[in-house]
Parts: C-alpha cells; structure tokens; sequence
C-alpha cells in the first residue's frame, strides 16, 4: 500500500468515532474513492431510535441492502485502479443484527444474508477506531444530528462492548486499532501525518496506535 494506490481500505468504529471524518481525510490523501455509508436515506432509523425492539429489523435489513449496493463496485477487477476508502466494513453488519435483533429476527437476517452470496475482496487495510462512551456521546453532542441525541449511553456502551469483541477475534484483513480519544486525526495535521506513517509500515498482522501510553 502506497500514497499512490491504498487499495481498499476500511474504516471502523462505534458512532461518533469519527470514521466517516477519517475515511473522507484518508480518501482525499490517498486520491482515493470514499466509499460511505449513507444513513440519512434510511427511512427507518429515526424510528429505530424512538423505538428499537419495534423497527430493529427493518432497520436492519434496510443497511445491508444499503451496503452492498455500495460495495458491488469492489466486486470488478479494476477495482484498484484508484482505490477505495470505505467508512463501513459488510462484516460488522452482523455486530449490529446481534445487538438488537431478537431470535427469531435474527434468523431471518441471516437467511437474507446467507441468500445474498456476498463475495467480496478482503480489505487491504482495517483501521478500528476506539473511544470510551462518555468521549463518544460528547463528540454526538456537538455534532447535533437530531436522532443521535436519544441513543442512550447504555446501547453506546453495548455498540463499544460489541465492536471490541468483534475486533478482538478479527484475523480477516491487517489490522491498525487506533486509540482515538485524545487525539484529533481529521483536523489536527501532526495526528493525521502519524497516522499515516503507521498505515505505511503494515502489509499484515494487528497492529495499535496509542498516542496517549506514548505521552505517559
């Protein structure tokens, strides 16, 4: 991987993170395609927030059409001509059919998933952004999108519980998890650059990035 061409690259994280920020940052960098999820199209979601057992499958299903719509692209073979740098990665879809589908929903889920044949190239790159609650639901705050504001710290917390199992197991693609609390990758050039310095070194294995152990 190069400035030149990244390949496909993912970047994931629990909401208000700040993937997309990054994903669009390292796009720009890497004169790559970003690849976004779009969650102001789901006509669900809003309500999901209202009422979460009651429009959790809908939901749901909405975003997996939604994302691999947006990843059919990656299926073609001249996929890394420019590369892509993508703010969502299809796997972790099940992270969230888990936390908030009940049994028999889940059934259903992962019978569409199974039906859908998904095969997809393997990332080159996955970066994992990692916050604690409290740092998370500030950084919502300021940012002022109306339905985040009834995400409540105790599914925050179960989103953050999820995502560090589902990348404590995670051997598919290199992985760089990055401890993002203290530091400011999007507008804060010296951050940026030493993230991109990491991102250089890997071509495999798990990596971590903790600016904050290194202050200490």
């Amino acid at each position: 991987m190069n400035t030149i061409n990244p390949g496909y690259v993912v970047v994931e994280g629990p909401i208000g993170v700040g993937k997309t920020s990054l994903a669009m940052r390292l796009a720009d960098a890497f004169g790559a395609q970003p690849l976004l999820e779009q969650p102001q199209e789901n006509p669900f979601l809003e309500r999901f927030y209202q009422s979460r057992k009651q429009f959790a499958l809908p939901t749901q299903l909405f975003f997996l059409f939604q994302r691999a719509r947006q990843i059919e692209p990656l299926k073609q073979s001249d996929m890394f001509n420019n590369g892509y740098v993508a703010d969502f990665l299809l796997d972790k879809d099940r992270l969230f059919a888990r936390a908030n589908l009940d049994d028999d929903e889940l059934r259903l889920y992962e019978q569409v998933y199974a039906q859908m044949s998904l095969h997809l190239p393997v990332p080159d790159l996955v970066i994992y952004l990692q916050a604690p609650v409290e740092v998370l639901h500030e950084r919502m705050r300021r940012r002022g999108v109306e339905y985040e504001r009834r995400i409540d710290r105790e599914y925050l917390q179960l989103l953050v519980d999820a995502y560090t199992q589902f990348f404590h197991h995670y051997t598919a693609a290199p992985l760089l998890v990055v401890n993002a609390e203290r530091i400011n990758i999007v507008d804060n050039d010296d951050d940026f650059q030493m993230l991109l310095s990491h991102i250089r070194k890997i071509r495999s294995g798990r990596h971590f990035l903790n600016p904050l152990a290194a202050s200490l």
